[in-house]
């Protein structure tokens, strides 16, 4: 379920007829007070029921307030009293009642003659709507609801209804991928706002603005519109909206690896007089940050201050979920840090008490989510009878409701708790459901800000390595069955998928062509799917023609695989390590290649296409050494981050066109590059090329020549980064960096005035970020989401006269060979570079990898 609209703008959905207590007055309310049983009071209790989180008593004292209008014969009031009931119903995960409760609304609506009254409620009533068919996934169809919406609040003028909206809208825009039309709607937004006076919505919807921006990956800006909430909400003297837009800015301070700002931000919130729910998640927040960047000393005294204020919270979703929050942050610090005082049992009477608040709640969701926290604490002390009773209970709660992105997590637990016992089948069973919800959630999952969930990589890949893992073990001399290959093997790609819509923050990618579609095609080509697991290192491989998948392995723990090819990288671009660097080469080799040399052999492969896991992106396959020969001597190379995202063709034998540019300047910060104009003039040599070099290399320049002509081949010979942060990910023009995401959306454009695709990209002076143990996962990601059906990069940057031999020699294979293959032609330039006495070291022609289609 989609879980990362503002809370703020949810609330504002919620209709009353006078104007309530703000909502950061603590609002006392017995429903069956005297005189509480007026309609139009029922409706605001509500709302302050709604507010305060708690769904249940919301949901009863709307009902009431549905029934007074329905008897008195007020149908606009009822019509109203109905969208907000859906509201509620939809916290609860009642899906059907929530429809009803929208569709009688509707009805009652086109019965009554139109007004400005009834134009409000149906603007409103339709943004209800829409919110619940973006929970069920319809990201579409909520689409078309809130701009029916928009049209309405257009007509009767109300702006601040109407730029809330649009933000929702938005979010579903980037839920599909639709990167460039959200980034315009929030524009429009931003301009609007910055119109209006000074105002809490004003704040808070720069606040939201900048949040969304956060999650879309544009760092830098939501930095600016946040700091503009935060301007707004102190002229008010606001303090929750101050303390909002703090939080906001910790966040995407976080996101920056700027550790210490985001901890002055939450300090500097912490300092401000705010209601305590709002309190308790800022310490929350502050508690979790601390731990997660191993400050144990702070967060061990966070601890009491955070235990005081979950114990002023009255009962409510937000106070059950702050003590399962806090259990969990508990029980990380009990493993990792010394000299704290709270038992096990101590933890999970904090679970308990949460199961006990949301039962007397009747909130479902909150419960489910309590009850399997409550499993996997029983999980960490090893009481797995007692974990898995609770595991089930609160599965069977998730199923109930229909709460998928917290059902999976239960799926994935007993899959946990089988294994621990023994009983792989079934575990292997629930694994499997786990990745089958993981699936249904994928665009959630892409785009959720993280706040009660956690990180892609604690909380999604492990269930895909977990099951590899289990599908692949070999018991005694038993092979893993035929079925269980090609089932790991389907996981390893859809894990790659996965992992690019986490960096993308969009599930953005689908698959173009059957997995095997492509490998038949080139008879000659096999495919090598290696996994690192944490006692092994595990190689699938594929070969043509054969319905079965090879499989072999490695004893070797993850520690010691990661440790050999941090070395690897670290020293094969240097110039004096060439002993060291075929050493560890060959341990690699080892790993990846000698078991199948007689395989490939007795098959005749001339070309290895490799699906990388982990730290072996970052490394040049074509190093890997056999203690004669290194693999790019034997074979042609290529890589991919899943068979199922490239289209296999031949390139065109046609006349290649490129369109070439480059900086040979120093610019913007970056270091000049003088061989890049020698290497631009040795493509136009062999192809016929437009180049675009320093000044005439600007991103208007770039765009407006890839619209222009239908050029297959696109070079850019400038400085670069990939990075596992797409907002790290970048090529420089001359006028500014042009993030991945923009250059994706360069190509986009071409491709709607050219339909025909770009055959060929060529970055060739980029480099992946230093420090980054997942940079290369930028590289795919450019490759893929540029849209090229191939990408050659370089993995370091070498400015020397060798780029340029390189590429000379690459061109004149592809222009010149008949039928030659781009993974033969840059196998070819490479070994140019390779037997030639001044380049033979694999630091200056190891770096370049051809990315997706090899042919």
């Amino acid at each position: 379920m989609q879980r990362n609209v503002s809370v703020i703008i949810l609330v504002t959905l919620f209709l009353v007829t006078t104007v309530l207590p703000s909502a950061a007055q603590k609002v006392v309310i017995n429903i069956l007070s005297p005189g509480s049983l007026n309609a139009e009071n029922l409706v605001q209790q509500g709302r302050a029921l709604y507010e305060a989180q708690k769904f249940g008593d919301a949901v009863k004292t709307l009902e009431l307030a549905a029934a007074n209008y329905a008897r008195n014969g007020d149908q606009l009031k009822l019509a109203m009293t109905l969208r907000n009931l859906s509201l509620a119903y939809q916290e609860l995960g009642l899906w059907t009642e929530a429809q009803e409760a929208i569709t009688k609304g509707f009805k009652l609506l086109e019965n009554l003659n139109n007004s400005p009254e009834s134009s409000q409620i149906l603007a409103q009533t339709l943004d209800v709507q829409g919110h619940l068919q973006l929970a069920r996934g319809q990201a579409e169809t909520a689409l078309q609801t809130w701009e029916q919406a928009a049209k309405i609040y257009t007509q009767t003028g109300d702006w601040a209804k109407f730029t809330r909206n649009r933000i929702v809208s938005a979010q579903a825009l980037q839920m599909l991928g639709l990167y460039t039309q959200a980034k315009k709607i929030l524009t429009q937004v931003q301009q609007s706002l910055e119109k209006q006076e000074d105002s809490a919505l004003k704040s808070i919807g720069l606040r939201s603005l900048g949040d969304v921006l956060r999650i879309v990956g544009d760092l830098n800006e939501s930095q600016q519109v946040l700091k503009q909430s935060l301007k707004v909400a102190l002229s008010l003297q606001a303090n929750p909206e101050i303390a909002e837009a703090l939080i906001s800015l910790a966040n995407a301070a976080q996101d920056q690896g700027d550790a210490q700002a985001s901890l002055d931000f939450y300090r500097q919130a912490a300092a401000i007089s705010i209601p305590p729910t709002m309190r308790i998640q800022l310490l929350l927040n502050q508690f979790s940050f601390l731990l997660k960047t191993k400050q144990w000393s702070s967060a061990l005294a966070l601890v009491p201050q955070v235990q005081s204020e979950i114990n002023k919270l009255p009962p409510s979703r937000i106070a059950a979920y702050a003590q399962i929050n806090f259990a969990q942050n508990l029980a990380r610090l009990k493993q990792e840090a010394s000299g704290i005082a709270f038992s096990w049992i101590d933890i999970a009477h904090l679970l308990a008490k949460a199961i006990e608040q949301t039962q007397s709640l009747e909130d479902k969701r909150a419960e489910s989510y309590a009850l399997g926290t409550l499993g996997w604490l029983y999980e960490q002390t090893k009481q797995f009878t007692d974990a898995q009773s609770l595991t089930q209970k609160a599965l069977f709660i998730a199923q109930s409701i229909d709460a998928s992105d917290i059902g999976y997590q239960w799926e994935w637990q007993m899959g946990r708790l089988l294994k621990s016992k023994g009983d792989n089948k079934e575990a292997i069973s629930y694994y499997s459901k786990a990745i089958e919800t993981l699936q249904s959630l994928r665009s959630d999952l892409a785009t959720t800000n993280q706040g009660i969930q956690f990180t892609f990589r604690e909380s999604v890949e492990p269930v895909y390595r977990e099951l590899v893992e289990l599908l692949v073990e070999t018991k005694g001399n038993l092979k893993p069955p035929p079925d269980n290959l090609r089932q790991a093997r389907f996981l390893i790609e859809t894990l790659q998928l996965a992992e690019l819509d986490n960096f993308f923050r969009q599930a953005c990618l689908t698959a173009k062509v059957e997995i095997d579609q492509v490998v038949e095609q080139d008879q000659s080509a096999a495919i090598v799917y290696p996994i690192i697991l944490p006692d092994r290192l595990e190689v699938i491989l594929k070969l043509p023609g054969q319905k079965d998948l090879k499989h072999y392995a490695t004893n070797i723990v993850k520690q010691d695989v990661e440790r050999t090819l941090e070395q690897l990288q670290e020293n094969i671009p240097e110039p004096h390590t060439l002993r060291l660097v075929q050493s560890l080469s060959a341990q690699v080799y080892d790993w990846l290649i000698r078991p199948a040399e007689a395989e490939l052999g007795k098959n005749e492969i001339k070309t290895l296409v490799f699906v990388l896991d982990g730290g072996l992106r970052n490394i040049p396959m074509a190093s890997l050494y056999d203690g004669k020969q290194y693999l790019i001597e034997k074979y042609a190379l290529a890589l991919t981050p899943g068979l199922q995202l490239f289209d296999p063709k031949a390139l065109p034998k046609r006349q290649l066109q490129a369109l070439t540019a480059g900086l040979s300047e120093a610019r913007l910060g970056f270091s000049a590059l003088p061989n890049v104009e020698r290497e631009l003039q040795a493509i136009k040599l062999q192809v016929e090329a437009k180049v675009l070099l320093n000044q005439q290399f600007t991103s208007e320049a770039l765009q407006n020549q890839m619209k222009s002509l239908p050029f297959k081949v696109i070079h850019l010979a400038t400085h670069g980064q990939f990075s596992s942060d797409v907002n790290k990910t970048f090529v420089l023009s001359w006028d500014k960096q042009i993030k991945v995401n923009e250059l994706s959306d360069f190509l986009r454009t071409r491709e709607e005035n050219k339909p025909e695709p770009v055959e060929l990209l060529v970055l060739s002076a980029c480099e992946t970020a230093s420090g980054d143990n997942r940079a290369a996962l930028g590289l795919a990601g450019v490759a893929v989401r540029a849209g090229a059906r191939s990408t050659l990069a370089s993995l370091w940057n070498i400015d020397d006269q060798s780029t340029s031999i390189l590429m000379s020699h690459f061109y004149q294979e592809l222009a010149k060979t008949p039928n030659i293959t781009k993974a033969e032609a840059l196998r070819r330039a490479q070994l140019a570079l390779l037997q030639n006495p001044s380049y033979q070291r694999p630091r200056f022609w190891a770096p370049y990898v051809l990315v997706g289609n090899w042919l």
